[in-house]
């Protein structure tokens, strides 16, 4: 079982605790000398105020972070968990994430979803209406630009006709595109078109605003794993996806480390492959207090290799 560690930087209230290049380095290589496999950031380029002041959060450009992240780390993977396909053009989005795995040696790893900021949407001019279907075509579209040298498209309201992302990313065909979302068209989405799924647990809050399906218990998760290969079978799918959990406690959960190492261990039995462990601190040193804790108590006493 592989953990990467979701990453501080969206905590603004203490800017100079974690908005400086400073910070970024100090976090991102004591995270690594600590053992977690990567770091994850998140993805709200422009969110609403009524959402943040109801509990959202900030957050800052994934692909600016993860590059300073990269510089600052050697074996460390660079996860977007997740990054809102929609948001961005799809050939936008393939060059920054070709430009960050070339740059970093082949270590970035995308999670990709739809989202679920009404507000955001509207933003940004996107239809949120259209949203999975955009995710759709634009997972289509990233994974052609990737995979090719010289590439052919044509989506909806752009085409491309011969055009070139070049060098590409190191990961051959792509680097790892593992699908978030709960819902069945999002679990479809994932045997369908990427190389996992990327669940993740809501919490009662997040399930009842965030217009995401739910999932709260290890029983819904079990579900969807279920349905997940039904659907391979379905389909006609051999290789099954990878599956990674978005983070290994629901939101207000504050399990000891025992049960954490036990959580861990049924994971991986179900098929799961790897998750994220989230931490609140105000302060770095709190955070390295933290992650070091868990690390002592949790990370060093699993497989996670």
């Amino acid at each position: 079982m592989k953990i990467n560690i979701s990453l501080p930087f969206d905590h603004i209230d203490n800017p100079q605790e974690f908005l400086t290049p400073e910070a970024v380095v100090e976090i991102a290589q004591f995270a690594e000398k600590l053992g977690y496999d990567g770091g994850n950031v998140t993805d709200h380029p422009c969110p609403t105020g009524r959402w943040l002041d109801g509990g959202g959060h900030h957050a800052q450009d994934p692909f600016v972070m993860l590059s300073f992240v990269a510089a600052a780390t050697t074996r460390f993977r660079l996860q977007t968990g997740i990054l809102v396909l929609p948001y961005r053009n799809p050939f936008i989005t393939a060059r920054a994430v070709a430009t960050l795995d070339l740059y970093s040696r082949g270590r970035v790893t995308l999670g990709l979803g739809a989202g679920y900021l009404k507000g955001e949407y509207k933003a940004l001019g996107v239809d949120f209406e259209r949203r999975n279907d955009i995710m759709d075509e634009y997972l289509i579209a990233l994974k052609t630009a990737l995979s090719s040298e010289e590439f052919t498209f044509k989506g909806t309201g752009y085409e491309a006709l011969g055009n070139r992302t070049i060098p590409g990313a190191v990961q051959k065909p792509h680097p790892p595109l593992l699908v978030g979302g709960n819902s069945k068209r999002a679990i479809r989405r994932a045997a369908e078109l990427a190389d996992g799924w990327y669940p993740f647990f809501t919490g009662a809050q997040l399930s009842n605003t965030a217009r995401t399906a739910a999932m709260n218990t290890e029983e819904d998760l079990a579900g969807g794993l279920s349905y997940l290969r039904e659907h391979c079978d379905r389909i006609g799918r051999q290789d099954k996806p990878t599956v990674v959990l978005g983070s290994l406690v629901a939101p207000g959960e504050k399990p000891a480390p025992a049960e954490l190492i036990d959580r861990i261990g049924q994971y991986s039995e179900m098929g799961i492959s790897g998750c994220a462990y989230g931490l609140i601190a105000g302060t770095r040193a709190e955070w390295r207090d933290k992650a070091q804790s868990f690390a002592e108590n949790v990370l060093s006493k699993i497989d996670n290799g």
